[in-house]
């Protein structure tokens, strides 16, 4: 196997300092035209300047002549490629999450040393096939079936918004296996699919025009293929649990992809607001501006801690299938914090925001789907709920003070919150009560976080802010999860809903 070895033995704080050097030249000149911004994936050249770094070295075993799938790493490279691009860090997210680390530790099996010859010496991709038309988020219904073929299994149906559609060249496909009666099983199969194999072809049928996140291209996939008995994934008890393992990990690596997008907005406000100028002094004159600033510095500290748990608790190695709680808490959390920064840089830099060679607002819409993919938000922290709530009532503890002061997750921060969470909660709540308590939750959990990363010398500044305004912002929670108005729409109007008519 030929790779070059040079980026290997290069310690990792001269390996990233290098790449950011690159990456700024890179995204400079390419911000600088505005055709460049809003063209359909990165120009052959600039990719592979970018490949020429190795950068999914990270995420690859050292037996194959990567850096060894080291979560530190891995968020430090999504870190610095968010900090240019937030679609070149869902790239290689994608690469990391979705495709590299559950072959690497579930693909038992597959003949891997020249799939990852090829990622290092040819800069190639991977991702992962869930989605489908009819079924979105309920990947349990999914209709794409494999049935036994001799030596092969045959897969067949449709998927769709896989990021890196038809770029990528390596595939994981979910699928549920088809009995003699033609139903489909419960459990959930995972495929390695080579696309440059014969049979193995996976058919473009339309790309999508996504708006936002331009350079990754999305749409959907025809799969009617024969994949070998062994490029099937072989799971430590359930395909399920399998799946589950792979989405808890990339959820945990959501940070990383967030972290230098935040530090940017950050910068970039913090640096607009000084220097511009209202009757002589700068933005920093006014009150809701340092409020503002001080809200971006608080999403920095918040993801700060986040990449630290995340670094600490999600190697590929470990089983994180019962992650639940903390993966919703998490992805939903931070992707909301990329949003309302995306909000708040467009804000405060007024009309100029609006420029297309500015960060804010084309972040706006390029972090917007993050909200929503591996599980819209509002989901994700309803799940969280309710695992809450079972567990309450199992306990037959109504008290959500009483309950959180006890949990692994909340140990440190419950103490903080004591007065905002002495209130009773029933099990039978409506969903849009689920999403404010899930809210809630994952507020506290995310201080315990917060204060995890103070112990660990942190910023005292940063960590005390951060903590005053998660208590506010459940204060506010509370307030509206105790609000008792159920506001249903109305189903017809009629004709005395025209104010035109009125006048």
């Amino acid at each position: 196997m030929e790779t070059d070895m040079q980026y290997q033995v290069k310690p990792f704080k001269e390996f990233i300092a290098d790449f950011k050097t690159d990456l700024a030249k890179l995204f400079a000149e390419r911000n600088s035209n505005s055709k460049e911004i809003i063209q359909r994936n990165f120009s052959p050249e600039m990719l592979k300047s970018i490949m020429d770094h190795k950068p999914l070295s990270v995420a690859i075993p050292t037996e194959f002549g990567g850096r060894g799938l080291h979560v530190k790493e891995c968020l430090g490279l999504l870190e610095a490629a968010s900090y240019e691009s937030i679609s070149l860090t869902l790239i290689f997210g994608i690469n990391f999450a979705l495709y590299l680390e559950p072959l690497a530790k579930y693909g038992h099996h597959v003949d891997k040393a020249p799939i990852y010859n090829r990622f290092l010496t040819e800069g190639k991709m991977g991702g992962l096939m869930i989605s489908e038309p009819l079924y979105g988020s309920d990947a349990l219904s999914m209709q794409t079936s494999h049935v036994k073929d001799g030596d092969n299994f045959k897969i067949q149906g449709t998927k769709h918004w896989q990021g890196l559609t038809g770029m990528a060249d390596f595939w994981l496909v979910a699928s549920r296996a088809q009995t003699s009666s033609g139903d489909l099983g419960r459990d959930i199969s995972l495929f390695h699919v080579d696309i440059s194999k014969e049979n193995q072809n996976i058919s473009v049928e339309e790309y999508y025009n996504n708006y936002g996140l331009y350079p990754i291209p999305y749409g959907k996939n025809k799969i009617d293929v024969l994949a070998p008995e062994q490029n099937m994934l072989v799971p430590e008890t359930t395909g399920i649990k399998m799946l589950m393992d792979t989405l808890h990990r990339s959820r945990m690596q959501f940070p990383g992809m967030a972290m230098g997008f935040l530090k940017r907005a950050t910068e970039e406000a913090t640096k607009y607001c000084n220097e511009r100028l209202v009757r002589g002094n700068s933005l920093f004159q006014f009150d809701k501006v340092n409020h503002q600033v001080a809200q971006l510095q608080n999403a920095c500290t918040i993801c700060s801690a986040m990449c630290y748990r995340s670094a600490l608790t999600s190697g590929y190695k470990e089983d994180l299938a019962l992650f639940g709680v903390e993966a919703n808490t998490i992805k939903a959390s931070v992707t909301d914090l990329m949003q309302s920064a995306a909000q708040t840089l467009t804000q405060v830099q007024g009309g100029n925001g609006y420029k297309l060679e500015n960060l804010g607002a084309r972040a706006i819409m390029d972090s917007r789907p993050f909200q929503i993919f591996e599980g819209p938000n509002e989901m994700l922290f309803s799940q969280i709920s309710e695992g809450f709530t079972k567990a309450m009532a199992r306990k037959k503890n109504t008290n959500l003070n009483d309950y959180l002061s006890e949990h692994d997750l909340c140990l440190q921060s419950a103490p903080l919150f004591k007065e905002d969470l002495n209130i009773n909660v029933e099990r039978s709540i409506p969903q849009r009560k689920h999403v404010v308590l899930g809210r809630v939750i994952a507020k506290v959990i995310i201080a315990n976080y917060v204060i995890d990363l103070g112990n660990q010398g942190y910023a005292s500044g940063l960590i005390s802010n951060c903590l005053s305004a998660l208590k506010s912002e459940v204060k506010t929670l509370i307030s509206a999860f105790n609000a008792s108005e159920q506001i249903q729409p109305v189903q017809d109007p009629g004709a005395d809903s025209s104010w035109f008519d009125l006048v």
